[in-house]
């Protein structure tokens, strides 16, 4: 091959390798733009203000990553869990709340901590012929925080919600013992109208309801008999 072929060929080649390699060089040698923890807890913040719980929470992860020991990193650990709960993503709010919880037991926001827990469950109960898991859940959250923190706002707070939980339940256990009535079983229907008035208080006037219908369950009974 001519020399002179070559020489021309080996300048096309550099003209060509020497701005990628340029430009890689850059690429490596620039690092991400790194905010710090002040500008992520403001944008985080700033975000949450205007309900952009999505953004809100991306800023606030970065600074939970990246500044562990700042002095915004608990309210970063906070703020994630209430727009978490925002976002009506009840099971992470509730993992972020008792995270917080216990990382930070003697925290001044424990008794909200607490509070939003019970609200968690409280917004997924359901109707009173349906599972009540979610409203055991909330009353146990309620009135753990009304033991342990009594003097507080939020303990006062929790009261109705209290009251909305008691009266589900025992609306779920006379739902019940009305099933068992009609379909004969009297025994079992007794049962679920006494715990009505044992285990709950009379918040939905359900005990006049249900002392009737334990009057009315002995006498099927005795019939029986």
């Amino acid at each position: 091959m001519n020399p002179k072929n070559i020489l021309k060929q080996g300048i096309l080649i550099l003209f060509f390798i020497l701005p990628m390699v340029a430009s890689g060089c850059a690429w490596f040698s620039e690092k991400p733009e790194e905010k710090s923890a002040a500008e992520l807890i403001n944008d985080g913040m700033t975000a949450f203000e205007k309900e952009k719980y999505d953004v809100a929470l991306e800023n606030f992860e970065k600074l939970k990553n990246w500044y562990p020991f700042s002095k915004y990193a608990s309210l970063a650990e906070l703020k994630t869990a209430d727009a978490y709960y925002n976002l009506e993503n009840y099971d992470e709010a509730v993992f972020a709340y008792e995270s917080f919880e216990s990382l930070h037991p003697r925290n001044e926001a424990i008794p909200y901590v607490i509070y939003q827990i019970g609200r968690c469950y409280f917004e997924q109960m359901d109707s009173i012929d349906r599972d009540q898991t979610a409203a055991q859940k909330a009353l146990s959250t309620f009135t753990r925080l009304q033991r342990e923190h009594p003097e507080s706002l939020y303990a006062r707070k929790a009261e109705p919600l209290v009251r909305e939980c008691y009266k589900s339940l025992a609306g779920h256990e006379f739902y019940v013992g009305l099933f068992y009535f009609k379909s004969k079983h009297y025994k079992t229907a007794l049962n679920r109208f006494q715990s009505v008035i044992s285990d709950y208080p009379d918040v939905g006037g359900l005990h006049e309801k249900a002392r009737r219908y334990i009057a009315m369950s002995q006498a099927r009974m005795s019939e029986k008999e």
